[in-house]
């Protein structure tokens, strides 16, 4: 068993978030989407959280409270969970670290956030849901974040591939990230939930720029594609993806990653050493 598991992509699934999450899409014009069975009742405390954790062997959660904008109604899904991220981080040193939101819609003051999360609260990067703005990951409303976060040297996180929400997924396409390498080099790219449909498009992306990186979040194993199983076991490959659960049960999905049959090197290096190299943990 694999110890000091980093999971790279955590929703905050303190049961106040996924109800207020499930409210939301309860509302009109409005889809309610198969992951929130997936992710259950939610927990009902930080303690219930670690110790699913520890159960599972995952040492540290990159936590986010997935700002998430309606598309149909334009305003925020769910409630905005910074301060009970920065209460778990203060509870459980070195087992939360937050990711920080953005909002492309209210720049200046979503920059002094994001600014105040990391030097503040030592949040270790940001995550974008960027489908409800309906706009391009590579908008030009997007480039003040990816501007501060290059100059911090922070990673920016960003869901790839199609959107389960009632929200258009031409906005997740991975090809937006090259545009975005080009423009700023020294950016950490996470394209996160395998970019599928568009999964070998995620990975000529993860191949080609050395600062573009991929994460399994969202999808057990035994559901991701066969070229994406294929390059997980490459010698590129290993280096390149990030583990993830996007709240999916930690032990259920670490036991299908065991049945994947991944060289030793792989698996260490994507569910431990990839995550800590990135997000400098």
């Amino acid at each position: 068993m694999v110890t000091g598991v980093v999971d790279t992509l955590f929703p905050l699934l303190l049961k106040e978030w996924k109800d207020s999450w499930v409210e939301a899409t309860n509302s009109p014009g409005e889809l309610k989407c198969k992951v929130e069975e997936a992710w259950g009742e939610g927990y009902d405390s930080g303690e219930a959280i670690v110790a699913a954790m520890d159960a599972a062997g995952v040492e540290t959660a990159l936590a986010t409270d997935l700002l998430a904008w309606s598309y149909t109604r334009q305003q925020r899904f769910a409630i905005d969970a910074t301060a009970q991220i920065d209460e778990l981080t203060k509870r459980f040193p070195g087992r939360f670290y937050g990711l920080a939101d953005y909002d492309p819609f209210h720049i200046r003051q979503s920059l002094e956030k994001v600014e105040a999360d990391v030097t503040e609260r030592g949040y270790k990067g940001v995550y974008i849901h960027i489908y409800g703005y309906d706009i391009g990951l590579d908008h030009r409303k997007m480039y003040p974040l990816y501007s501060m976060c290059e100059a911090m040297g922070i990673p920016v996180s960003m869901q790839i591939g199609h959107v389960l929400e009632a929200m258009p997924s031409e906005h997740g396409h991975p090809m937006q990230l090259d545009r975005i390498a080009c423009d700023f080099p020294d950016l950490v790219l996470v394209g996160t939930h395998t970019g599928w449909p568009w999964v070998e498009e995620a990975l000529a992306l993860i191949t080609k720029w050395p600062n573009v990186y991929l994460s399994t979040s969202a999808w057990l194993p035994k559901y991701f594609s066969p070229a994406l199983r294929q390059y997980l076991n490459s010698r590129v490959g290993r280096e390149k993806i990030l583990f993830g659960s996007n709240g999916l049960d930690w032990q259920r999905y670490l036991v299908q990653w065991a049945e994947l049959g991944l060289k030793e090197e792989a698996t260490q290096a994507i569910l431990v050493d990839n995550p800590k190299r990135v997000f400098k943990l």
